[in-house]
């Protein structure tokens, strides 16, 4: 806990049995209450290794999406108790020991979510991101600030906190469940005028990390696109879209 509030760590997991480990080693223990491992029926042995850690794990007898696991992890953890919740995945490209630091810009007050940015400092290239994901996340990033209104360095890490008023206010049931999930979840965040803030996060790429192949990352950027399109066309009042419906009374609303 930190100043009474209760932490969790949630582990969107999917063919993560070679890093788990590692990730696991590295999660401060002596502030987070609950670790969770959503498994998105994994064909390798990630609930045999989270078994064996002893963390709480729960898995899809069919794969769900990440964005679909996402949505597990955030109502389990919100239904165990959580006042914050933070998003690692456990491929160990980001750096657990940051979560204390993530989840006390949250209990400060000053934040409803954080970020750990790979792209403030020099952590990405210097941690092996490829050159070709480094320039379209830059590239990314300038147009959803233009369209979104706003100022971050990335929006598409895949290590974020959350607080649990946050969660409880967000209709995530309407957004996709595929990759684009993280950036259509942020930019419902930015409708309600949530408190954003980012930290530094060294990253790591190595071969067991998990990576999506060219293709995907086109659809992706698609969508990460679109979704700033139809953001800015609904702050115009110019658009009705499902993504930004009014959020569920004091319940994140996702289907089990």
């Amino acid at each position: 806990m930190l100043h009474g509030k209760k932490i969790a760590v949630v582990l969107p997991a999917y063919n993560a049995a070679a890093t788990l480990r590692r990730t696991y080693a590295e999660i401060p223990l002596d502030v987070v209450d609950d670790v969770i491992l959503v498994d998105d029926a994994s064909r390798d042995d990630t609930v045999a290794v989270a078994d064996e850690l002893g963390l709480t794990t729960i898995r899809h007898a069919r794969n769900c999406g990440y964005g679909g696991n996402q949505k597990t992890c955030y109502r389990t953890a919100l239904a165990r108790g959580a006042d914050i919740v933070v998003m690692l995945h456990p491929d160990y490209q980001y750096a657990p020991r940051l979560v204390t630091a993530m989840a006390s810009m949250i209990v400060s007050g000053e934040y409803d979510a954080v970020l750990a940015s790979r792209i403030l400092g020099k952590g990405a290239l210097a941690g092996g991101m490829p050159l070709y994901k480094y320039v379209a996340n830059r590239g990314l990033t300038f147009v959803q600030n233009l369209l979104m209104g706003q100022k971050l360095s990335e929006y598409h890490s895949g290590y974020r906190a959350w607080s649990r008023t946050v969660l409880e206010a967000l209709p995530l049931d309407s957004c996709s469940d595929d990759f684009v999930f993280d950036n259509q979840m942020l930019a419902q965040a930015m409708d309600a005028e949530f408190r954003i803030g980012e930290i530094s996060c060294p990253t790591r790429y190595f071969p067991e990390a998990s990576s999506i192949n060219f293709r995907r990352s086109v659809v992706y950027g698609l969508g990460v696109l679109k979704t700033a399109l139809v953001y800015r066309l609904h702050r115009w009042g110019l658009r009705t879209d499902p993504l930004f419906a009014a959020p569920a009374a004091g319940a994140v609303r996702v289907q089990p």
